[in-house]
């Protein structure tokens, strides 16, 4: 079974490390970014089969990253993750082709 190729792409670096020890405990490795900029230079040096993506960061946020990564790897799922979303930016995610998006905390 082939492994897929996770990007974890989240600016409060205490949960995104968490969430990939997590991950990795259930033999589900992953790539930790930090920021929007630091997610489309991986995806760029190495396409992502999913992305996990928080909307609020500094500098390109989540929703540009989601826009340019879906202009350019149509394939790649995006899961957005976030804790400062509504339903207004659910909704625009959505169109703009996010696979699913998720309030945190999540379980």
């Amino acid at each position: 079974m082939k492994k897929i190729k996770l990007l974890l792409v989240d600016d409060e670096e205490n949960f995104v490390n968490t969430l990939s020890e997590r991950l990795k405990m259930r033999d589900v490795p992953s790539k930790v970014v930090y920021s929007g900029e630091e997610a489309l230079e991986a995806v760029k040096s190495e396409v992502p089969d999913v992305v996990v993506l928080d909307l609020r960061m500094p500098g390109i946020d989540g929703m540009e990253v989601l826009r340019k990564v879906r202009q350019t790897n149509p394939d790649v799922r995006i899961v957005i993750l976030t804790g400062h979303g509504n339903e207004v930016i659910e909704e625009e995610a959505k169109k703009l082709g996010a696979f699913h998006y998720h309030k945190k905390p999540v379980e």
